[in-house]
């Protein structure tokens, strides 16, 4: 084997590396831990575990350097590590089958977390009791909803996601016959109406309720309990020339109309939509406290569930720990609103959720058989030489 060869093979099989990975991961996850007080949850996994580096600043600049080795690294090379090791370092033999069997759950447990953070979304479905829903919604993810409502039977919709609004430029869809013009884009804002703010500068809507609206950048939000609302103004131009300028926001809870080449349109930036092949009704939410307080004890939502090629149509019962798995979704009982009438399900579609749970049943044997080997081999160690 070539001596370059070899120095790459036994850099990777190291001992020394698993020790430096694991000691920079615990100091990752300690600084994480610092900054979750700012950037809440779903900012430090972007920033620190769903990252191949943290990036800092220069200081008085906006330029992006790497300070420190991020989840995807760090994950990635001691998986390789792991792996590298048993190919070169491990023989299959029955008094290494323990560390064996628990390094193989480890990896599993690596590429658990891989296919989670690559794979997963995580939605939200509201219902009001006696109605039925078939989308749940993004908690982070926006999209801007072009419909044609002409037909009374049905809206043909054009979704473009958030990420176009924010590259700017224009956007000329097939099943549009308009361009629509990103005049400016804002990843969150606050709105006013112009009248409370006391704003003189024109506004830069000139259709729908954008005109008597003032906008107000705002810095971006991680908190786990708050939502970014983003906010851009529209621009539609036909071959004549400009329709107008809408001012689109999810916090503009009304969809805005216009009509044009003999149809109707309606435009809204809303919170990206998550279409199932089925449809839920809730039938039931019920709120559960302890006798004599205001505590909760548990809420659960009795809901009936209809397939779209109506195979099933069934009852079924959310609650707190029981939660509902059905066509790869999970549904779990969130919260609720508006007086125990309105249930929220959190609904999450994670192709990988079952390989932690084998990772640790294969962790746990691989210890318990590894103990257990040791154990028989003490003893038998012992009855002999007595």
């Amino acid at each position: 084997m070539p001596p370059l060869v070899r120095q790459f093979r036994d850099f990777f099989v190291s001992l020394k590396l698993t020790v430096v990975l694991l000691a920079l991961s615990i100091v990752l996850i300690f600084w994480a831990t610092l900054a979750q007080v700012q950037l809440g949850i779903w900012g430090v996994q972007e920033k620190f575990f769903h990252a191949f580096f943290v990036l800092g600043k220069i200081p008085g600049t906006e330029v992006p350097v790497p300070v420190f080795p991020g989840g995807y690294f760090l994950g990635g090379l001691l998986l390789v590590n792991l792996i590298a090791a048993h190919v070169y370092r491990f023989r299959l033999e029955w008094k290494k089958a323990g560390i064996q069997l628990t390094h193989l759950g480890l990896i599993l447990l690596l590429l658990g977390e891989l296919l989670t953070s690559l794979l997963q979304v995580e939605s939200s479905m509201r219902i009001e009791e006696g109605a039925t829903q078939h989308y749940s919604e993004s908690y982070r993810s926006n999209e801007l909803a072009i419909l044609d409502t002409t037909n009374p039977a049905f809206n043909e919709v054009v979704a473009i996601p958030e990420a176009v609004l924010s590259d700017g430029g224009a956007i000329q869809h097939p099943k549009l016959p308009f361009q629509v013009r990103i005049r400016d884009y804002y990843p969150n804002a606050a709105l006013q109406m112009r009248e409370q703010t006391g704003a003189i500068t024109p506004a830069l809507a000139t259709a729908g309720i954008g005109p008597r609206i003032a906008v107000t950048p705002l810095r971006l939000t991680y908190k786990q309990d708050e939502r970014n609302a983003p906010a851009a103004h529209l621009e539609f131009a036909g071959p004549e020339g400009s329709l107008g300028t809408w001012l689109v926001s999810p916090v503009l809870s009304a969809p805005q109309t216009f009509a044009y080449a003999g149809r109707t349109w309606e435009i809204a930036l809303r919170f990206k939509r998550y279409y199932h092949p089925f449809r839920i009704t809730l039938l039931d939410f019920a709120h559960d406290r302890y006798p004599g307080t205001e505590i909760p004890k548990n809420f659960s939502s009795r809901i009936r569930l209809q397939t779209d090629d109506a195979r099933q149509d069934r009852e079924v019962l959310i609650y707190m720990n029981n939660p509902l798995r059905h066509a790869g979704l999970t549904f779990y009982q969130a919260s609720f609103e508006r007086g125990d009438k309105v249930s929220i399900l959190q609904v999450v579609r994670n192709p990988g959720w079952v390989l932690p749970y084998v990772s640790c049943l294969l962790m746990g044997l691989g210890l318990l058989l590894q103990f257990g080997l040791h154990l028989a081999g003490f003893v038998r160690k012992r009855t002999t030489t007595t």
